[in-house]
């Protein structure tokens, strides 16, 4: 019987696994360190779409398209599809995968959505409401920095605590057995940790990476407790979005705490951008930052046993242009699932 497991930990007694899954950049994105590794770059950010909103969509319908075809499925095998976005009501979701007709239930966690959709997705089959779910999520450049700052056209300056925002949309399909129609499933997921709102009343929009470090660091710290591990337990701890600055701050918090993190960390946003020759700041961001890198990246690790047992942890600020137009705070959310190699 699956468990609950400290505070705010899930321990599967039969994992759930990663059947398979896909990844669509933009061309910034595919310029990156990580470039060979997606499964489709675009020839242009806007996809042969009129507007931004509209690429993000079709990044979405793309990414889910190749994920379900990698496994040879159809929509109609699939119960579930858990989804989102960094947009105004979900719409890059909305009309993003509404042609595959699947019953939706939309997710926002900001830039820590993969994480979240995951642990949905996962707590579907294992308590049997699902045989097959998809999980996606999207960012956009564009469409983020009119939602979130200024639009493209002002030209504004962004100072160097600034992260990018991933161009890309990650897919995964997610089932109860090890071994997919196409062969052996990516990855295992064995446990979960569900993050709360953490809040230290920063303010600054263009730090996105220490709004997020105190929800990372609380959320690893349970997860230590609630599984009574350490960070040596895993081949590598993987943030989502915190990029340079909020990885330190996230080594420090935890520091204070006893916890040294240090030798296993690593973050979506740092790997997926080469930050001195692609003038990305800080690191990169997004709802489809840590999907990409996921697919792209860490999962081959995993395949390919190089990684046996990974903690992969997205990160998200809660901001809206509301909030912060008023002044308030960003908190931030950090969700963590363990991811391990099939064999």
């Amino acid at each position: 019987m699956n468990q609950k497991s400290g505070k705010a930990s899930i321990k599967l007694t039969q994992p759930v696994y990663i059947l398979n899954s896909a990844s669509v950049v933009g061309t910034k994105e595919g310029e990156g360190p990580l470039g060979l590794l997606f499964d489709k770059v675009g020839e242009d950010d806007l996809f042969g779409c009129a507007t931004w909103e509209e690429a993000e969509s079709k990044l979405q319908k793309e990414a889910v398209g190749l994920a379900l075809d990698k496994e040879g499925l159809r929509p109609e095998d699939i119960s579930f599809v858990f989804a989102g976005d960094l947009l105004g009501q979900s719409m890059a979701t909305s009309f993003g995968i509404s042609t595959y007709q699947i019953p939706l239930l939309g997710v926002y966690g900001a830039c820590s959505t993969c994480g979240e959709a995951l642990t949905l997705g996962v707590m579907s089959i294992a308590g049997g409401f699902a045989d097959k779910c998809v999980c996606v999520t999207s960012s956009h450049f564009a469409s983020a920095e009119k939602e979130f700052r200024f639009p493209l056209e002002y030209g504004n300056q962004r100072p160097l605590s600034a992260t990018w925002t991933v161009t890309g949309s990650g897919a995964f399909v997610l089932g109860r057995e090890a071994k997919g129609i196409n062969g052996k499933a990516r990855a295992a997921v064995t446990a979960m940790t569900v993050g709360k709102v953490v809040d230290y009343g920063l303010r600054d929009s263009m730090n996105m990476g220490a709004c997020m470090a105190p929800a990372a660091a609380d959320t690893l710290a349970q997860h230590f407790t609630d599984f009574a591990v350490t960070p040596e337990a895993y081949d590598r701890i993987i943030t989502g979005d915190l990029g340079k600055v909020g990885q330190r701050v996230l080594v420090d918090l935890l520091r204070e705490r006893g916890i040294d993190i240090s030798k296993q960390h690593i973050d979506c946003g740092i790997e997926i951008f080469d930050g001195e020759s692609q003038d990305t700041h800080a690191g990169g961001s997004g709802c489809g930052c840590s999907a990409v890198t996921l697919s792209a990246y860490v999962l081959k690790q995993l395949e390919e046993e190089n990684w046996k047992k990974v903690l992969f942890m997205p990160t998200g600020a809660l901001l809206s242009k509301t909030s912060f137009n008023e002044g308030r705070s960003v908190p931030g959310i950090a969700h963590a699932v363990v991811l391990e190699s099939v064999g």
